[in-house]
């Protein structure tokens, strides 16, 4: 059992809801509506499967304002899903805890480590880092020289930040992140040689921003590779050098965006989306699952495929494309029924000549 209680109003007034029943009815924790005890709040996202509540064993649940009446206390919101991600998050919160720098972790010269900092074993901290207050740094990070990182920031276990590069604050890189790796620029001769073209720039992460496992954000070629704040990056996303991605923009794993692309606000693509260099997604552009995006592409835009098309005539390609198979009987069956015809046609011509 949590040491952790809300009341019900308390709970109501986080996620902007009505309630109906005892105010004063302490939580302590969350669970889904089929494994709710004694404490927990649950949810419910759909008004018409509210006879669920009916066997329903914990302490209250968040409904949609269509629920007018329960069997048992309830918080009503606009947004059930919404409300239960905050109060959920807030049931489990802990309470920063400074352990201060391991002995088995280095720090470089120049570099100020400020008393509510919580660095592990095994981390290395170049020289001329500026770190903020309340951050977590798990065991095996690795942070070049000259980074700079906000506060309330969480860098999950090996991490790698490289040099010169900007994080903000309240941002969380998951393990195994690559923040400031070179981008890939070759210059080729007349015998296919390559020459690498120098990165010198940084990436700039500003607040807020989630940056999910094994995801590789590379640094500019010149200026800054800039994810804004808010963005959701998952994990397994690669974007290269020069990208701009635009505020609270959600970024699904595998996700591939080449060199000195723009992405507006609130950008959604799909797992394993590729977007080409050097074009422009604007605010609002949403990419469905596996598509190709080769052309810039206007606010609002809905696409799928690749090439990528507009939804609803990606959506018909696929329904057609799922056809091709009989599509393809039918043709053979068309052709041998013209060959016959057109055999018997012959046929009668010569016969009254």
């Amino acid at each position: 059992m949590s040491n952790i209680s809300f009341s019900l109003e308390e709970l109501a007034i986080v996620a902007d809801g009505e309630i109906v029943g005892d105010k004063q009815l302490q939580i302590t924790g969350f669970a889904p509506l089929e494994a709710a005890g004694v404490g927990d709040i649950s949810f419910l996202v759909k008004g018409s499967q509210v006879e669920k509540l009916d066997n329903f064993t914990g302490s209250a649940v968040i409904v949609p304002m269509a629920v007018e009446e329960s069997s048992v206390p309830v918080i009503r919101v606009d947004d059930p899903y919404l409300a239960s991600a905050k109060i959920h998050s807030l049931l489990i919160e802990k309470p920063f805890i400074a352990t201060g720098v391991h002995a088995q972790a280095c720090v470089g010269e120049g570099t100020t480590v400020p008393q509510l900092i919580s660095v592990a074993p095994f981390v290395s901290i170049g020289a001329g880092v500026t770190l903020g207050e309340r951050i977590t740094i798990e065991a095996g990070v690795v942070i070049g020289d000259g980074v700079e990182v906000g506060d309330d920031t969480l860098l999950k276990a090996n991490v790698t930040i490289a040099e010169g590069c900007k994080i903000g604050k309240r941002v969380i890189l998951f393990s195994g992140a690559v923040i400031g790796s070179d981008g890939y620029g070759y210059a080729t001769d007349k015998q296919g040689f390559h020459t690498k073209r120098p990165q010198v720039g940084i990436v700039q992460i500003d607040d807020d921003v989630e940056i999910g496992a094994n995801s590789c954000v590379d640094r500019a070629a010149y200026g800054i590779t800039h994810i804004k704040s808010g963005s959701k990056i998952d994990n397994l996303v690669q974007i290269a050098h020069n990208v701009i991605v635009g505020e609270n923009s959600l970024i699904v794993s595998q996700v591939g965006i080449s060199g000195s692309t723009t992405l507006g606000r609130n950008v959604v693509l799909g797992g394993q989306v590729g977007v080409t260099g050097h074009i422009t997604l604007e605010d609002g552009v949403m990419v469905a699952a596996q598509s190709g995006i080769h052309n810039n592409q206007k606010a609002g835009s809905r696409v799928g495929g690749s090439p990528a098309l507009p939804m609803k005539q990606y959506v018909r390609a696929a329904i057609q494309y799922g056809k091709l198979p009989g599509m393809g009987r039918d043709i053979r069956t068309l052709k041998k029924q013209m060959a016959e015809l057109t055999a018997v046609t012959e046929e009668q011509s010569g016969s009254t000549k």
